[in-house]
């Protein structure tokens, strides 16, 4: 059986200060260290051996990884970066902080701007690209990606590693388990846990599931959905 791992990054500054961050390049927090030092220490408890890694331009992604790769004593293996697998772009809400963005316009349009599918914050100025983006157009950069460089590559290896964002990650997920768009905005990805998806060898999607403790998992999931809240 084939295996691809995804993996959010650890906790940044800004989401330690609960702000949309997007692709503002934020720092990991001492805590998303640590986060993504036991990601590491249980991938490697588990047997895990990786043939390639993919993560993106964002230092939170890419420091995530390199800590993950120390803890596995796999340093060596090939990596390679996309903007294609950066965050999504959250407009003229980057650099907010959720709850008091929730307090001014309400939980549900915070939620909308958080987790719809095709609806985008405000945009921009003109002299920054992109401007904003939705999930679905996150989707649509990501996708090519996954189809044309991520999956084809797990081919020549039993297992690949992909350390990215919550809701780039989310838009994998999203075309691996067939999830509606609505019902996509009700998944919420916790930092550095590790999700594993089994394939067959004619790189079939068989299975998924979460490493570590399901209580734990379901209340950080929880404490992910809650940031947005009043």
């Amino acid at each position: 059986m084939k295996k691809v791992v995804l993996l959010r990054h650890g906790e940044s500054t800004w989401n330690r200060e609960n702000r949309f961050t997007g692709w503002t390049d934020v720092d990991l927090s001492e805590k998303g260290v640590a986060e993504a030092a036991r990601a590491g220490e249980l991938l490697r408890k588990e047997g895990f051996l990786f043939g390639h890694a993919y993560t993106s331009y964002l230092k939170r992604a890419v420091k995530t990884l390199d800590v993950v790769l120390d803890k596995l004593d796999q340093d060596w293996i090939p990596v390679s970066k996309s903007w294609r697998l950066n965050e999504k772009h959250y407009g003229m809400l980057q650099g907010l902080n959720k709850r008091e963005t929730a307090e001014k316009y309400g939980d549900e349009q915070v939620h909308i701007w958080r987790r719809s599918y095709d609806v985008a914050p405000a945009p921009l100025g003109e002299a920054e690209l992109p401007r904003t983006e939705s999930l679905s157009d996150t989707v649509a950069r990501i996708m090519p990606y996954w189809k044309c460089e991520i999956l084809p590559a797990l081919a020549h290896h039993d297992a690949i590693l992909v350390v990215a964002h919550g809701n780039s990650l989310r838009g994998i997920i999203k075309h691996l388990k067939g999830i509606s768009d609505e019902a996509i905005s009700e998944f919420n990805l916790p930092t550095a846990v590790p999700y594993v998806f089994e394939f067959d060898d004619g790189l079939n999607y068989v299975r998924d599931y979460f490493l570590g403790d399901p209580e734990e998992i379901a209340a950080l999931m929880a404490a992910v959905a809650d940031q947005g809240r009043k």
